[in-house]
């Protein structure tokens, strides 16, 4: 007769977006066959700043849940993302939330969810650089290449008033409000056991592997497998399994932020459905609209500004007062965990690992770990062969990640601050400088399998390889990279070039189409969250 050797129990150390996740993700993944423990500590009501997140969190977590969008989105004040908009990122001066002149144009470019259109699988963004380096056009990647430019352009809503989707989006919204509203489905319907007090010991047997939590109540929490959503003190993983956390500061320097969130009139000036990102001396502020106010933070290196000039220059930005401002200062860590799992201890989230939100990938940490470790769910062995391969895939996501972010500051051509000079003395990964050699051959990069919805073919592949081709082409072109010489191929390719003219033709005519027939983001908006 076999040894029983399943995972009986699992006690997750932290609540918050992360721990909430996991224990709803886990208890779905698992068919409610393992108790489920979160132990939050009491804590401090927050400012609500906002969250962005990346396309894929509904199909890859709430729809494995079985909850709808529109349900989630009126309970956590949510509203829409089409893209990303850069402003300033090649001028120096002052910060200025209004893009800058530059060349006959303003200093902004638009990093957009929408795939490209490809033309005998070759895709439109090479056919650009064609006809860019012959002198056939002038016009910028992004309206070039994407219909969603419009939807930007015209602050449109990326869905019919039916709810039927225009394109491929993603979300803000306040992270408290969906903690909370995870935290109510995990418990209510997904069995989860909530247990709010602090802890105080964590007890561990001879082979270093952890056997229960001691709180501060007298409590003692036994379990069997171990989760660290404690943010960034890891109180599990780096503090009791003593895990070394890999500083990336020789990669990326910003390390601080002030975040405050500003009222503002949707009426007037409508509801943007993207996310901002404008550079500053020191590093750049985020813009995130939701209904009634948008989140922002001023995201910047501890090296080159001060706690208070850090907060005077984010209040000037946006005409505030810093003595009376709800300021929230916030210092992190940017790197990762050496393992992200160890014994039978696995990190998750602030603990695991944490990059700045300029590309929003924090949610996206979570719910791909979450994924991985439900992919690598052990027994009472804990395998290394498992743990290993769950390791590799955070450390690989991590990384590409990082190299992608790193990127954006070590193209960007401002010098005019010493933050700005310092980023062009880091030394780049030898990943991101073969993306941008190939980028500069004219060669395709990180090309996505989709399906006819714009989904990835492979579901896997969402998570091994988000930063697509068309995600490169954005960041390299709007910080003004040019390919040296045109994809060699296309010279044997006369009928696809000839195709890929009905294909610009056709990103014009849905442009055109976008802006005029979908509601406003505040129409939209008002209409989902029920005020008429």
């Amino acid at each position: 007769m076999s040894h029983d050797n399943r995972v009986r129990n699992i006690v997750i150390l932290g609540g918050g977006t992360a721990g909430w996740m996991t224990a709803s993700y886990l208890s779905k993944a698992l068919q409610r066959t393992v108790k489920i423990t979160v132990l939050e500590a009491p804590t401090i009501p927050r400012i609500g700043v906002g969250e962005a997140t990346v396309p894929n969190l509904q199909r890859a977590f709430f729809d494995y849940l079985g909850i709808p969008e529109d349900e989630w989105m009126r309970e956590c004040n949510a509203s829409f993302k089409v893209a990303v908009k850069f402003i300033n990122w090649r001028t120096p001066g002052p910060s200025s939330p209004t893009p800058q002149p530059l060349g006959g144009r303003t200093d902004q470019f638009f990093h957009p969810f929408g795939l490209l259109p490809s033309a005998d699988q070759i895709p439109l963004s090479h056919y650009w650089v064609a006809k860019t380096l012959k002198g056939e056009t002038d016009e910028p990647f992004d309206y070039a290449c994407f219909k969603e430019t419009a939807i930007m352009d015209a602050n449109r809503a990326p869905r019919a008033l039916d709810g039927t989707p225009a394109t491929y989006y993603a979300w803000h919204f306040d992270a408290q409000k969906v903690a909370n509203f995870l935290r109510t489905f995990a418990v209510e319907k997904q069995g989860a056991e909530h247990v709010e007090d602090q802890m105080t010991e964590v007890l561990r047997d001879e082979r270093g592997f952890i056997t229960a939590l001691r709180t501060a109540g007298g409590r003692l929490l036994e379990g069997d497998l171990f989760i660290d959503c404690s943010g960034f003190r890891g109180l599990l993983i780096n503090q009791a399994m003593e895990e070394p956390f890999i500083d990336m500061n020789d990669h990326l320097l910003c390390d601080s932020a002030v975040a405050t969130a500003v009222p503002h009139d949707d009426a007037e000036h409508g509801v943007e459905p993207y996310t901002s990102a404008i550079a500053m001396s020191s590093g750049w502020t985020w813009r995130i609209p939701m209904l009634g106010r948008f989140g922002t933070g001023y995201v910047y290196s501890s090296q080159f500004a001060t706690k208070d000039e850090a907060a005077e220059e984010l209040c000037r930005l946006w005409g505030l007062d810093p003595e009376n401002a709800p300021l929230n200062h916030i210092r992190f860590r940017v790197g990762r965990n050496r393992r992200a799992w160890v014994r039978n201890c696995v990190s998750i989230g602030l603990a695991s690992c944490f990059l700045e939100p300029l590309e929003s990938t924090g949610i996206y940490f979570v719910y791909a770990a979450i994924h991985q470790l439900a992919k690598h769910f052990p027994d009472r062995t804990f395998d290394p062969v498992l743990i290993d391969s769950f390791n590799r895939e955070i450390e690989e996501m991590f990384d590409d990640t990082r190299d992608f972010i790193q990127a954006h500051f070590s193209l960007s051509p401002r010098t005019d601050t010493p933050f700005w000079r310092a980023n062009k003395e880091l030394e780049l990964a030898d990943g991101i400088k073969q993306k941008i050699a190939m980028y500069k051959a004219g060669l395709p990069i990180n090309l996505p399998i989709t399906d006819e919805r714009g989904y990835y073919g492979n579901f896997e592949a969402e998570f091994r390889n988000f930063w697509t081709n068309g995600s490169y082409y954005c960041v390299f072109s709007g910080m003004g990279l040019r390919p040296d010489k045109p994809l060699p191929s296309l010279t044997y390719k006369p009928e696809a070039i000839e195709a890929a003219e009905t294909l610009f033709a056709n990103v014009k005519r849905h442009q055109k189409e976008l802006a005029t027939s979908l509601p406003s983001n505040y129409e939209f908006l008002r209409h989902l969250h029920g005020d008429s």
